[in-house]
């Protein structure tokens, strides 16, 4: 089940107010920075990993470099 989350002004942007048991949850706190990623089922929140973030930005380079061979590998 889902929790509603209420959105608030934050200078001239729109920001999420997280309940305090989602910031255990996710093991984060304020000032933290956390990652929002679009999958098939909708959006997945998770706390920001540094090493995570660099494998992916590797991941995705390669993907663009070699994107051609990937469609002709598909047909």
């Amino acid at each position: 089940m889902g929790v509603p989350l209420k959105l608030t002004t934050v200078g001239n942007s729109t920001g999420v107010v997280l309940p305090k048991e989602v910031l255990g949850k996710l093991k984060i706190k304020k000032g933290d920075t956390i990652y929002l990623t679009e999958t098939p089922e909708g959006f997945l929140v998770t706390p920001y990993d540094e090493r995570f973030a660099r494998q992916v930005e590797a991941a995705e380079d390669f993907m663009d470099k070699y994107r051609d061979v990937f469609r002709e590998l598909a047909k």
